[in-house]
């Protein structure tokens, strides 16, 4: 049956309900559910995503909407949810951008279907029905242990970050700090310090000290985010134990760049955060220390599998709230899973889990 011989039947049959009274649940083509996924941005993290996505989506039987917003900015990202939305589909994950900002919108929605929240959460209130994706404070005091280890002794950081404002944003940096401090919630000691003859100000947590006492916020991988590496490379010309730490899965391939192009690998430790291709290559080949890693093709592949079972009435694949998924730490030589706070950890080589990561994706039907 030709393209248009399908569409003229489809009108035919929509005609044909018209007069109908609405019932039940709305569908994708020949009685599917219809279920949509909205990232928070454009970046190989979500190719990963949009993969695992459509392995659940092709066992369960449902039609899938996947959309990646060209930028980090809530006010791109709401347009594609409302299409989604107006298009009848029977439920929708998010990764939030903005918690505050899309408080209403995503309240709104979760009020029409089910809504599910993915590597970003929102408030509760909302009355999104799970998060999937991990702890991010206990991931961030991973990062903060990869900083110890890579500077024993104490040094300086420099953290790097698309926002500070999202749920794993804010959550991410705090556990970093509160690692380095040894204490909770740590808000760390307003320090100076003076690099190349001039007074830099930062703040001290336990033996490190953060430059200007905040994390840098580059707005997205559109906006150039290897010219914030490069600026603080230059501040901290000649400075030894220095360390810089990558929060988004694009930042630790920025300042890898921002060193290379200025001869530092080696002598700047990078710690990075997420799977991208680029930061596992650089671990196993000892140019990055290491990376704390979450499962976006499990996110997608999870999020569609609890999606699917809402739309057919069964909830009991929702996930239990306050329980994040467990991490993963990526070293150029591995070592032993360990349980940390309650969570079962593996400590994979880059190699090893690079071709995890393959396995996944050809795991997809084509």
């Amino acid at each position: 049956m030709s393209r248009w011989m399908r569409l003229g039947l489809l009108a035919a049959v929509a005609a044909g309900l018209a007069g109908l009274p609405a019932c039940g649940t709305k569908t994708g083509g020949g009685g599917r559910p219809k279920i949509a996924v909205v990232t928070n941005c454009t970046d190989p993290f979500w190719d990963l995503c949009e993969a695992g996505a459509n392995k659940a989506a092709q066992e369960e039987g449902v039609d899938l909407l996947f959309r990646q917003p060209e930028a980090l900015d809530a006010s791109k990202q709401m347009p594609i949810v409302d299409s989604f939305v107006e298009q009848g589909v029977n439920g929708l994950a998010i990764s939030v951008i903005n918690p505050k900002l899309q408080k209403k919108d995503l309240t709104r929605i979760a009020a029409e279907i089910p809504l599910i929240t993915m590597d970003n959460d929102a408030d509760k209130e909302t009355g999104r029905l799970c998060y999937v994706g991990v702890d991010n404070k206990e991931a961030g005091k991973a990062v903060g242990r990869l900083v110890k280890r890579a500077l024993p002794n104490g040094g300086v950081i420099a953290m790097f970050i698309g926002s500070d404002i999202s749920a794993n944003g804010a959550a991410r940096s705090q556990g970093v700090l509160d690692e380095l401090a040894g204490e909770n919630d740590a808000k760390g000691t307003t320090a100076t310090r003076t690099f190349n003859g001039k007074a830099t100000p930062g703040k001290e947590y336990g033996q490190y000290f953060l430059v200007d006492g905040e994390v840098k916020t580059d707005g997205g991988p559109e906006k150039n985010p290897q010219q914030y590496p490069e600026a603080m490379l230059g501040r901290l010309t000649g400075v030894p134990d220095v360390c810089f730490v990558g929060l988004y899965a694009y930042n630790p391939p920025a300042i890898l760049s921002a060193v290379k192009a200025q001869g530092q690998v080696g002598k700047v430790k990078i710690v990075g955060f997420d799977e991208n291709p680029v930061t596992l290559k650089a671990i196993a080949a000892g140019e990055i220390e290491g990376t704390v890693v979450q499962d976006p093709f499990n996110y997608g592949y999870q999020s569609v599998k609890i999606l699917a079972a809402l739309a057919r009435g069964d909830r009991s694949k929702l996930l239990p709230e306050g329980k994040g998924s467990a991490y993963q730490v990526v070293t150029k030589d591995g070592g032993p899973d360990q349980t940390i706070n309650g969570l079962a950890i593996k400590f994979p080589k880059a190699a090893d889990y690079e071709q995890a990561i393959k396995d996944q994706m050809a795991s997809v039907k084509k």
